[in-house]
């Protein structure tokens, strides 16, 4: 292999890996939201208390997810500069505004309202803790809309103009309100509901499976899974086919591709306008992809669809052949999602900036040594940490409730008094699981 092929290896697998992360924080966070907010303004107190033990048994999977995958991005933007030098001289001016609001919200914003959200327990009034939460959603989805600004311009270049070999913005409304950016906004949003919902339920069933105790936790984290992996998923499907005309519009060589006809008149057409060049990708790894993520998808929409149905009367618990397909489809939306991706960034190959910049003119030129051991590295260290964020949920996911930490109190040393000092809540506590608090009052203030 090639210095700039092992570099889109590189590219390819962190972003995928890391990838694998975000649309799981982006599917699970609305539905803590939605978990605390329906347990902060109930007002049975038994229902309540149930609310905030289902709320803290999720919110904890989602920090484990976030914390670990947070790592994993600090990386993805030193490889522009290192790797894909080209990309920086060419389009810096109009690419970097977006990546750089993408990190202050993602790396500040978002990670200062989560802090804050964890270590709120015990400590905010029930209003704001709610707010905090609900922001953290707002600027995940926020974070998400920068950076598929940033990827829109490399699908579909507009508001620049090119002085002296560089891009320089010229109509940021229109860099704003890309198409090619702003409906692929909207299926990843899809995409990541349905991640997250098909999640919720998967584990819910597992534990039903298990003859949990914990009933009314899990029949209500059930329910809200399965109805938004139901919705989510049939809409993503909408509006996945309603790229294919932006596709065709802006990028005639992946449509063609894609319905697999016209592929030589388009490969003659590129060449009329930019010149002799193989302007075909992979086919064959597009074309897979494409039928991977729509198989999967129309598959998670009918079973989840059917899931719901039976969810009338509590068919559905008593049915454990369907409770194991729920558990045996967490998976799917991952794999799904990662066709999605390599459908959108394999198919717009040999480009990287379409129509105006190749992969092979944004290569920085570094030796083939120094890029097979970087690729390594970085390789090795993605994998072991998504290895391990993956045992750390699944561990606490099936240890069940009893087990979350996540709003626990640090228990008074024997000589303290509880009147003069009190407990002191934390986010995360070391505390064993039976310090978690079992009523409102141990968490309400």
């Amino acid at each position: 292999m090639s210095a700039a092929d092992l570099a889109r290896l590189q590219f390819a697998a962190t972003t995928g890996i890391h990838w694998l992360f975000v649309i799981l924080t982006m599917g699970l966070v609305p539905l803590v939201a939605i978990m605390h907010t329906r347990a902060a303004f109930t007002r049975d107190p038994v229902k309540r208390a149930v609310g905030e033990r289902r709320t803290r048994f999720w919110g904890q999977l989602y920090v484990i997810n976030y914390a670990v995958g947070i790592v994993t991005g600090l990386v993805m933007e030193f490889q522009f500069g290192l790797s894909w030098s080209g990309l920086s001289k060419f389009a810096g001016n109009v690419f970097g505004a977006p990546l750089a609001l993408e990190t202050l919200i993602a790396f500040f914003a978002e990670s200062t309202f989560l802090g804050m959200w964890i270590f709120g327990w015990g400590r905010l009034r029930k209003g704001v803790h709610v707010t905090l939460i609900w922001l953290v959603a707002l600027t995940a989805y926020a974070s998400a809309y920068w950076i598929m600004i940033a990827n829109g311009f490399m699908q579909h270049p507009v508001g620049y103009e090119v002085r002296d070999g560089a891009a320089y913005l010229t109509d940021f409304g229109a860099l704003l309100s890309n198409s090619s950016a702003l409906v692929a906004l909207v299926h990843v949003a899809l995409a990541a509901l349905t991640t997250g919902g098909v999640f919720v339920a998967g584990v819910s069933a597992h534990h039903f499976l298990g003859r949990t105790t914990e009933t009314e936790l899990f029949r209500g984290s059930l329910r809200l899974g399965l109805w938004t992996a139901a919705v989510a998923s049939f809409f993503v499907v909408v509006v996945g086919e309603m790229q294919r005309p932006v596709i065709e519009r802006t990028q005639p060589m992946k449509d063609a591709v894609l319905r697999n006809s016209g592929v030589a008149e388009a490969q003659a057409r590129l060449v009329e306008e930019h010149g002799p060049g193989d302007y075909v990708p992979w086919q064959d790894t597009v074309r897979i992809s494409m039928d991977v993520m729509t198989v999967i998808g129309n598959t998670v929409s009918t079973i989840t669809l059917i899931a719901v149905v039976l969810l009338w009367r509590d068919w559905l618990l008593r049915r454990r052949l369907v409770l194991y397909v729920l558990v045996a489809m967490v998976p799917f939306p991952f794999v799904a999602s990662v066709g999605g991706w390599v459908v959108r960034e394999v198919g717009r190959q040999p480009w990287l900036v379409y129509g105006q910049l190749t992969v092979e003119d944004a290569f920085s030129g570094v030796s083939t040594t120094a890029v097979a051991v970087s690729c390594t590295v970085f390789v090795a260290v993605f994998v072991a940490l998504a290895v391990t964020n993956w045992t750390l949920i699944t561990r606490f996911a099936r240890r069940g409730p009893d087990a979350t930490q996540l709003g626990t109190t640090e228990p008074l040393p024997a000589t303290e008094s509880p009147v003069a000092t009190g407990p002191l809540p934390v986010g995360l506590s070391a505390g064993p699981p039976s310090q978690a608090p079992t009523s409102p009052s141990a968490t309400e203030r």
